[in-house]
């Protein structure tokens, strides 16, 4: 069920979301709810210890595993050595 809510928000930054939600194809309603509905989500998934990743960072995971001693500048130096 929808219910209606008054806000009170600075008009430079009603005019940037806006903008920024039509340009997403979304109602402004949509996007605000959209950003609460991921904000109470991780409240509740999340330790307040944990530092909180936001979805798409998570969605970016490839989830391939590197050990924590990977040398970067040695693979890295190989890899061009092995290239040229």
């Amino acid at each position: 069920m929808d219910t209606k809510l008054t806000l009170k928000l600075d008009k430079d930054v009603i005019e940037k979301a806006k903008e920024y939600a039509s340009s997403q194809k979304k109602s402004l309603s949509e996007i605000i709810e959209i950003f609460l509905k991921s904000l109470v989500s991780q409240e509740n998934e999340n330790n307040e210890d944990e530092i909180q990743i936001s979805p798409f960072v998570k969605s970016m995971s490839s989830g391939v595993n590197i050990p924590a001693d990977l040398n970067y500048k040695k693979e890295y130096t190989n890899h061009i050595i092995l290239k040229y």
